[in-house]
């Protein structure tokens, strides 16, 4: 039988994995993409992005009796409304949880925008949902400066990964539109921008990631005895693997596609859907460890 500290990981995957693609698919079709481009690539995304809003309000909603079962005795309190309500009102958990589902409302709020500016307010609020993750979890370990300090870290953390992540897919589209003509000049535009804050993120992925480590454990994971530091030892493996991809889409296929066009763009989105795969099993892996004592 699932146990609701299975459940409750699977909803944290499918949670953070959802509002990770709606803020780094909106963020940069709305500050980065030529306006040409966005209003191009966004009609093919209302779907999509309504979907991930969706399952973001879903598991919010679902979080709070799992997290109340595993505080509890099982499946028998995450169904009792009285625990829940001890769980909602009288637990850090629960505040968090309310600062959570308010980020859900403000999301699907933010579909209430004009058109030309709901990618921008989706952006924000998807933000705001990523940064409200930092409220519980490794990162609310600490207190004092020390825990804010944390957070913030944490914060950096989810907003560069998901930045780096979540353009991944409306990159895809983009290169299609290389090969038009009268869009290939501002294309081009979108993919060098891409690139240039890829780097940024890139980075800051990897910086706050030793950050957080070193806080957390103090020392590299090496024991792979410890559950919790295999499995934070796979994922910085998965990173690396993302980020050498990258790194090859960039200094190697890009300068190619002056002289080998086609041959080119279709090694660039390959290398990108695999980026994407590895992304969704480095979120995998964090929704995993994220529940297992530090050690």
């Amino acid at each position: 039988m699932i146990t609701p500290d299975t459940a409750y990981q699977a909803c944290r995957f499918l949670h953070d994995t959802s509002l990770m693609l709606l803020w780094g698919c909106s963020a940069f079709l709305s500050a980065l993409a030529p306006a040409s481009i966005s209003r191009r690539v966004w009609p093919k995304f209302t779907g999509f992005v309504l979907a991930a809003a969706i399952v973001s309000m879903l598991t919010t909603a679902i979080a709070l009796p799992l997290q109340t079962g595993i505080i509890g005795n099982g499946w028998v309190d995450a169904v009792n409304s009285a625990t829940i309500h001890d769980v909602l009102f009288e637990t850090t958990a629960g505040w968090a949880w309310q600062v959570q589902a308010v980020s859900s409302v403000l999301l699907l709020v933010a579909f209430l925008a004009p058109r030309h500016l709901r990618p921008a307010a989706l952006a924000l609020t998807a933000g705001l949902g990523l940064a409200s993750l930092t409220l519980t979890g490794h990162a609310a370990m600490h207190q004092g400066w020390f825990g804010l300090a944390h957070r913030l870290n944490d914060i950096v953390h989810l907003l560069a990964a998901g930045s780096w992540f979540g353009a991944l897919v409306p990159l895809i589209p983009i290169l299609r539109l290389l090969e038009v003509e009268e869009c290939r000049r501002d294309a081009g535009r979108a993919l060098k921008r891409f690139s240039n804050i890829g780097h940024a993120a890139v980075a800051l992925v990897i910086l706050s990631g030793l950050i957080n480590t070193a806080l957390i454990l103090g020392r590299l994971p090496t024991n792979w005895a410890s559950p919790y530091q295999a499995m934070l030892a796979f994922k910085i493996a998965v990173v690396t693997c993302m980020t050498m991809l990258a790194i090859i889409n960039r200094y190697v296929f890009v300068p190619r596609i002056g002289r080998q066009p086609q041959r080119a763009l279709a090694a660039i989105r390959t290398g990108t859907i695999v980026e994407i795969a590895l992304g969704i099993v480095a979120i995998a892996c964090v929704a995993v460890f994220g529940m297992l004592e530090p050690a």
